[in-house]
């Protein structure tokens, strides 16, 4: 007799969900196009008591950097940590052997800024979220 699969919805998964669902796909790329390199890059914004207040996370694979998340602390943006910011993660993504960037970001947040940083847009989704466009840019670094 074979085995019986059903599929079940998961309102809360657990860790362990997403640690076996990533590790499937991860051990799937890898057999497809070779090992990722995947390593975490993470610069922090330190104010005088050592607490955060700003900082950027992105990611390196397979010679592209992702930048997931930069944010400044709303009382110091214009002030150039933004920048510094960018600077260190760009710099940490060539001495890894990155070629390439990329990231999205939304119409009320800052696009402008990754522009004058040289990323060009790819993509667009409009009315995500409703009122509000969606877009990807890439960049060579």
């Amino acid at each position: 007799m074979e085995p019986s699969y059903h599929i079940v919805y998961e309102e809360n998964p657990e860790d362990l969900a997403w640690r076996i669902i990533g590790h499937g796909v991860s051990c799937y790329n890898k057999d497809q196009v070779g090992e990722s390199y995947f390593q975490r890059l993470c610069f922090i914004l330190q104010g005088p008591e050592r607490e955060i207040v700003g900082g950027i996370l992105g990611e390196t694979n397979w010679n592209w950097f992702y930048l997931d998340l930069l944010w400044v602390k709303k009382e110091l943006r214009g002030q150039g940590y933004g920048s510094q910011l960018m600077d260190k993660d760009e710099e940490e993504a060539r001495k890894r052997g990155v070629q390439n960037a990329y990231l999205d970001t939304f119409s009320f947040q800052a696009p402008g800024f990754y522009e004058k940083y040289g990323y060009q847009e790819f993509v667009e989704l409009p009315d995500f979220p409703s009122g509000s466009t969606r877009y990807f840019y890439k960049k060579e670094l």
